[in-house]
């Protein structure tokens, strides 16, 4: 059986062995000396992750969350131990001397990686229109609150201040979810030392039945979770996000933060790019 070399992170040279399983099918997770820096592999079936072996993995859903779960199991029991920058799903070459080549080449950015995250989690922060708690809306002239609308307009007239009406609703939802994001993002910022802003996600993908307005990834250092968790508290009791709720998860580790592009090589064929 041919195998490749599956890498899973990179960190510094020093830290503890990992004793985490990893891919089905593979040898144990090992550490690859990389000089100043450490490359935590493990060897594992080419044939298992050729390019078009991983398209039909992926496409199960199950077999591809299988996959995430065992790499995020491996990076996390490496970063346990020292700062550690993973590496994508499915990174993976020829061989251990291929390996050692192409991340020789990046040393110098994953070592700026390493700095730039070591002594920090990462923490991910959301923000949903609240639906069991909706803001009250206001009439058009900005007096009290409209009465419900009729099923059918009567007149013409009725009928495009029905269509002003809603599409004042939508503009003031919309300022109303800049406002909360910009809330959320200034308080968590005064105990994070980084932030990048993610995709928001949709109906489908979360299963919620209310809006994403805000999909944050903060980097916080490692003894600041309760400052964090106080700066949520905070923000739940601002009566200025009545009708949105903010949530958090984590700590992480810092994905987001020690992303490196290994332009020369990262294959998913087994063999060296």
């Amino acid at each position: 059986m041919t195998f490749a070399t599956y890498v899973y992170a990179v960190r510094r040279t020093g830290g503890p062995e990992i004793h985490s399983p990893g891919h089905d099918g593979g040898g144990p997770v090992r550490l690859l000396p990389l000089g100043s820096l450490t490359a935590v592999v493990q060897d594992v079936p080419a044939a298992d992750f050729t390019e078009e072996a991983l398209r039909r993995r992926f496409t199960d859903r199950a077999d591809l969350e299988r996959c995430a779960r065992t790499h995020h199991r491996v990076v996390s029991a490496a970063a346990a131990g020292a700062a550690t920058v993973p590496l994508p799903l499915a990174t993976l070459y020829a061989n251990d001397v291929r390996t050692r080549v192409v991340l020789e080449e990046h040393a110098e950015r994953l070592s700026e990686a390493l700095h730039r995250v070591a002594g920090h989690v990462e923490w991910a922060v959301k923000v949903h229109r609240d639906t069991a708690q909706p803001p009250p809306e206001p009439a058009a002239d900005g007096g009290a609150p409209a009465a419900p609308e009729r099923d059918e307009p009567a007149t013409g007239r009725e009928y495009l201040a029905r269509v002003r009406g809603r599409r004042a609703t939508r503009e003031r939802q919309q300022e109303s979810a800049l406002d909360a994001v910009d809330l959320v993002d200034r308080v968590v910022r005064t105990v994070a030392v980084a932030a990048v802003r993610r995709p928001l996600h949709g109906v489908e993908l979360t299963g919620r039945e209310r809006p994403q307005v805000m999909n944050g990834a903060y980097l916080v250092p490692r003894d600041g979770d309760r400052l964090f968790e106080a700066a949520l508290d905070t923000l739940r009791q601002d009566p200025r996000l009545a009708g949105f709720a903010v949530e958090a998860s984590g700590p992480w580790v810092p994905y987001s933060f020690a992303s490196v592009a290994l332009t020369e090589g990262a294959g998913r064929d087994g063999a060296p790019a």
